[in-house]
């Protein structure tokens, strides 16, 4: 169900109604011009993932900084993006099921979209929806570059499944999806260098061998907030699929010597203390159903003396010291999430705020796209 707005433009931060998904947009809009400073020198493209944001409202402002299009991984969320304006969308993901696939083809007719595959009875799948639908469609090869999750193996077996969509009436041939995701969090510059640098040589060595039988690749696609800058500098990586930069998370505070380093966190849930009945403890009305814990328990923004220490559905306990003043009931904090994603899934409605005040409201248009 729709929720309404938990806050009006004009308001003051603290009377917006809690639990709330803030975002502060000085450093959201930095972030985004950031990202976009960063690549423009190494010639490659921003299609940022809206798995993260679910907005085409965000679409459109990475859109206005040079992004060429949004990566998603669900056809749910393909069509929020295609109805709400964005041309260019790609599925980094297997879509599966005739249903999906017709959904998915349907789209074709407004926006500009492609998908992945890596099995060769998906791909027939693929060919046969595409042929019923009367639409043609951009199919890439995904290749498992670490993740030993989704991807056929790189090299021979790639091209042969590369060779069978170039080969099929109704599909063409759109590149490689190459992204090490477990590469994002490993915590050292250094062995995020290792792990990418494997990545760059499997992918390197596969557009070569796709060149070699006459296929070449308009998308080489991967990369995200955590390795950018490594991909982008590889001479292989055309395209960057980097999300959570745009909000960054505790998660990825927690990487060290890196390039993220330099975003700024955007994206928080207001919460409001709801219980302080107890000396060194407080309850929050933000737990499960309204922050992820996922990557970890959300931090108490700008109070290193409070800790959040555990969630249940609908409470978050916080502690402190005896030498710390705590929060009193009524009180409104800010949470930084520990993965930004999941956490923005849970709300219908981002509140802009601006020192201090609201100054927007936006959808998230993607909520709960999980077909």
């Amino acid at each position: 169900m729709l929720q309404p707005p938990p806050a009006q433009p004009g308001m003051r931060e603290d009377e917006i109604d809690t639990p709330a998904l803030l975002i502060d947009l000085d450093a959201f809009e930095h972030n985004l011009d950031r990202m976009a400073a960063l690549l423009r020198p190494t010639g490659a493209r921003l299609r940022a993932h809206a798995k993260t944001h679910k907005s085409p409202v965000i679409a459109h402002l990475q859109a206005a900084r040079g992004a060429v299009g949004q990566c998603v991984q669900k056809v749910a969320e393909a069509e929020a993006l295609a109805w709400g304006g964005v041309p260019d969308i790609l599925v980094t993901n297997e879509v599966v099921g005739d249903a999906k696939l017709a959904r998915l083809l349907a789209l074709s007719r407004i926006a500009r979209v492609a998908v992945c595959a890596d099995d060769p009875a998906n791909v027939a799948r693929i060919e046969a929806a595409a042929a019923a639908s009367g639409q043609r469609m951009a199919v890439l090869v995904e290749i498992d570059v670490g993740m030993a999750r989704a991807g056929v193996a790189p090299g021979p077996d790639a091209v042969a499944l590369a060779e069978q969509i170039a080969g099929s009436p109704h599909l063409a041939f759109g590149g490689l999806q190459a992204y090490h995701g477990a590469a994002q969090h490993v915590r050292t510059a250094e062995g995020r260098q290792e792990a990418v640098g494997r990545a760059v040589d499997d992918t390197r060595r596969t557009v070569e061998q796709l060149r070699q039988r006459g296929l070449s690749c308009a998308i080489v696609g991967g990369a995200g907030t955590g390795t950018f800058e490594l991909e982008a500098a590889s001479g292989v990586y055309n395209e960057i699929q980097a999300g959570s930069y745009c909000f960054m998370d505790a998660d990825y505070r927690r990487n060290r010597d890196g390039v993220s380093d330099g975003f700024q966190q955007a994206l928080f849930v207001l919460s409001g203390v709801m219980s302080a009945a107890r000396p060194g403890l407080a309850v929050l009305d933000a737990g499960h159903k309204a922050v992820a814990v996922d990557s970890g328990l959300p931090l108490v923004w700008r109070r290193e003396d409070v800790r959040y220490t555990g969630a249940s559905d609908e409470h978050g306990k916080l502690e402190w010291g005896a030498e710390t003043s705590g929060p009193r009931l009524g009180e409104k904090l800010r949470l930084v999430p520990g993965h930004c994603d999941p956490t923005v899934d849970r709300y219908d409605w981002y509140v802009g705020v601006r020192g201090g005040w609201v100054e927007c409201l936006w959808p998230v248009a993607a909520r709960g796209g999980l077909a």
